[in-house]
């Protein structure tokens, strides 16, 4: 039977595939160990979900620098901003897992974002490699320096006194900031007004020039202002005082036991990336911490280092998306993607 033209090419790239299989199956298989050996070769890019000269900012460099030192390889802090911190997130998501574009998220964009929107370009609980925390701080409720109020209690008494009057700033829908105030909300039993800002900077400022009653604001973030007396701190949300502001007493200590809010600024993988990479980043960011520099420069801020296993890393992330899924559903709060 005389074959047809079209079933002798067919014949013949069989052949090419079945010779390059037996090719490939000749060659030593290369182990994820043996590639991670030579890591890393090349500059490592560091994603901050956020603007330029924000907190994950002033967590970052530092943290790039002394990584760039144990690597021996640059370490790059890239800005990727918006959505809340869920585009850099995505981006980390679907880089390649090889150790070369890592995370500095924090616990908006990993642990409530996935409540808050319907839906998300990555799903946090599969998305990523979590390493370690580096950097834990509480938040601080502020008011302006010319508020009658000199105390959480004081707040706490005018909001009860005239429900949804008192008003309450944020740096977004979603944000630590809003979810804060939403928790006080139902821990205190008082009725305020959320005022949503696009970014911290601007909602601080019109905290402290009183056309905004109050803010949950991140300690690193406020505490310029005040110092400056611009911003009067009533309360921390910390489980301690804060050392840079031994006078202020937490939330614990003004009578509201479960408003405690640590935020947490950790590197991340994307998922996928080998446990050899993983452990190598782990040791270095071990060393990193444990800089009485670094742990200086993080206190002058009100934040403290933090370096936990993996496994814990991953606990703590689902511990912390429960808890404000709870908060989240409560107050019936959603944001578009």
């Amino acid at each position: 039977m005389v074959r047809s033209k079209a079933m002798r090419r067919s014949l013949d790239m069989r052949r090419r595939v079945l010779f390059v299989a037996l090719c490939l199956s000749a060659l030593p298989i290369v182990p994820q160990a043996a590639l991670a050996q030579d890591y890393p070769n090349r500059p490592v890019h560091l994603i901050i979900p956020f603007p330029p000269g924000g907190v994950a900012d002033v967590i970052a460099r530092p943290i790039a620098d002394r990584l760039s030192r144990t690597l021996g390889q640059p370490v790059i802090v890239e800005s990727r901003a918006g959505a809340t911190g869920t585009l850099g997130a995505a981006f980390v998501a679907h880089s390649p897992p090889d150790g070369y574009t890592l995370l500095l998220g924090t616990t908006n964009e990993i642990a409530m974002s996935p409540t808050l929107y319907q839906s998300l370009p990555y799903d946090p609980t599969t998305a990523f490699a979590p390493i370690t925390p580096v950097a834990v701080f509480p938040n601080v409720l502020v008011v302006g320096k010319d508020t009658p109020f000199k105390t959480l209690a004081d707040l706490i008494a005018a909001a009860r006194e005239k429900p949804d009057v008192l008003t309450f700033a944020s740096s977004g829908i979603g944000s630590t900031n809003h979810l804060s105030a939403e928790l006080f909300k139902r821990e205190a039993n008082v009725k305020v007004l959320h005022v949503p800002y696009r970014g911290g900077g601007p909602a601080l400022i019109d905290v402290a020039g009183g056309h905004v009653t109050a803010m949950f604001a991140t300690l690193p973030s406020a505490i310029t202002l005040i110092r400056g007396g611009t911003l009067r701190a009533l309360a921390v949300t910390g489980l301690h005082r804060s050392p840079i502001l031994p006078d202020v007493p937490t939330a614990i200590e003004a009578g509201l036991p479960g408003l405690v809010v640590t935020t947490w600024n950790g590197v991340l993988a994307p998922a996928g990336t080998p446990p050899e990479i993983v452990e190598r980043l782990h040791k270095a960011l071990a060393e990193a911490v444990a800089e009485p520099s670094l742990k200086e420069t993080f206190a002058a801020v009100g934040a403290e280092t933090e370096l936990i296993t993996p496994p814990e890393f991953v606990a703590r992330i689902r511990t912390d998306f429960d808890r404000w899924s709870s908060v989240i559903r409560q107050a019936g709060i959603s944001a578009q993607q």
